[in-house]
């Protein structure tokens, strides 16, 4: 299973916010290379990031501060927020992305996870950020009547190899993921499963894999020091016999 060290970027800074509200914003890091160099140098092999700015708002205003982290590390970088068209993918790309997040244009425009599949392969995952079981869009604020299991099982048959399940209510609160929600999104889908939201112990990171997700996002849990990036990277590498 593999770990991946979130980096939340709003504003040119480094943040965490719950449930993703903006008014409960902490910043960590200034500068998000910071928290870049500080994953890398603990052996991440991915970091994911999060342009809030582009979630919320739909304008990429983050991509300077992004490039630069791309600069700074030879980790693979996976990145959603504010990609909505073809345009925003071909530039994400053009930042040297290894792995680009569709996240709420895949319920608003789903031609557009067809075409950048088409196009990126398994360079592109949809990210499935739910409450309730429902999906949620603009940065959250929207909330939809689309349940994400039957949006994970229409995107997968269209050949959608990775997706990235959050639960909202989790995301932040550090009170342990939703097993149950994200066993039964596992089981639905024929592809690989990343999970995040409420990760808050190295004991969070052994369940969810053995549940068979393929990867695990961790963020609030890192930047308070509820968990070390070399511990989480060793249980998830002793729990799956890496």
């Amino acid at each position: 299973m593999i770990v991946y060290p979130a980096i939340d970027i709003r504003g040119g800074k480094a943040v965490r916010l719950v449930e993703g509200d903006y008014d409960r914003e902490t910043v960590f890091d200034a500068d998000p290379v910071d928290a870049a160099l500080r994953w890398a140098g603990n052996g991440a092999e991915w970091i994911h990031i999060v342009d809030l700015d582009g979630a919320r708002d739909g304008k990429r205003l983050n991509a300077s501060v992004i490039q630069r982290v791309r600069d700074a590390v030879d980790c693979k970088l996976q990145l959603g927020g504010g990609i909505r068209t073809m345009q925003d993918v071909d530039e994400v790309a053009g930042l040297g992305i290894d792995r680009i997040v569709i996240g709420s244009a895949a319920v608003t425009t789903p031609s557009l996870v067809t075409e950048a599949v088409q196009k990126l392969g398994t360079g592109v995952a949809v990210g499935l950020d739910a409450r309730d079981g429902m999906l949620a869009t603009q940065g959250w604020r929207e909330q939809t009547d689309v349940r994400a299991v039957d949006a994970a099982r229409r995107f997968a048959a269209e050949g959608v190899e990775h997706f990235i399940f959050t639960d909202i209510r989790r995301d932040g609160k550090l009170q342990g993921p939703n097993l149950e929600a994200l066993q039964e999104m596992i089981e639905s889908v024929p592809a690989n499963v990343i999970a995040s939201g409420g990760i808050s112990s190295i004991e969070d990171i052994a369940a969810v894999n053995r549940l068979g997700a393929a990867g695990v996002i961790i963020g609030a849990a890192l930047y308070h020091n509820r968990i070390s990036l070399t511990d989480a990277l060793s249980i998830a590498h002793q729990e799956s016999g890496q």
